[in-house]
């Protein structure tokens, strides 16, 4: 590595607030182009076609609890033309703490022990 972990990470916290910063500057930029009655039009156009949409999402919501409801009682994956609605068993989980321990005495049981990759993910601080 060229650099140590730590300042790669501030230099990914620079990267992404610069982007930020970027981006507020774009958008002040837009607001400042956008005349008073063009921001009236899109008011109305907001407050014609948001009710819609929210009446829409709430219609779909509802709709997708039914059928993953049904999805569930059927227990299997169901497609339609566009969506599919997959079924997933129910994930199964042990009790690690109590499980190395019983190993201790039981070692015959680790042959059936598996242990994934482990993973990163990014994180405000």
């Amino acid at each position: 590595m060229t650099q140590d972990i730590y300042t790669q990470i501030e230099e990914y916290s620079r990267l992404t607030a610069g982007i930020s910063d970027i981006e507020a500057q774009k958008q002040a930029l837009i607001e400042r182009v956008l005349t008073p009655e063009i921001k009236d039009q899109l008011a109305e156009i907001d407050a014609e076609f948001d009710p819609k949409i929210e009446e829409l999402n709430q219609s779909k919501a509802i709709l997708e609890a039914q059928i993953k409801e049904q999805v569930l009682i059927a227990g299997q994956t169901i497609k339609g033309s566009i969506h599919q609605f997959v079924f997933s068993k129910p994930r199964v989980s042990w009790d690690t703490k109590l499980l190395d321990g019983y190993a201790m005495a039981h070692p015959e049981i680790l042959q059936f022990r598996k242990e994934g990759s482990p993973s990163v993910s990014v994180r405000k601080a």
